[in-house]
């Protein structure tokens, strides 16, 4: 008994690899790892803050404390 609904042609389009299913991968990133990013970059900008406060604090002090003597 022949499958009269479908015809050879497509059989043929069935059996075709899906190209375009390998062509563009997902990229996929854990979102803990870019929160944990985030996280380290506040803290190396909050160090880099508190640095140069405090040397501009210890300029500071230390012209005042020249030009007082």
């Amino acid at each position: 008994m022949k499958n009269k609904d479908r015809s050879s042609s497509s059989y043929k389009n069935d059996q075709k690899p899906g190209k375009d299913l390998y062509l563009n991968p997902y990229k996929t990133t854990n979102i803990n790892i870019l929160l944990n990013r985030v996280r380290l970059d506040k803290k190396k900008s909050i160090k880099k803050k508190l640095i140069k406060a405090a040397i501009f604090l210890s300029v500071v002090g230390g012209l005042i404390a020249y030009l007082l003597i």
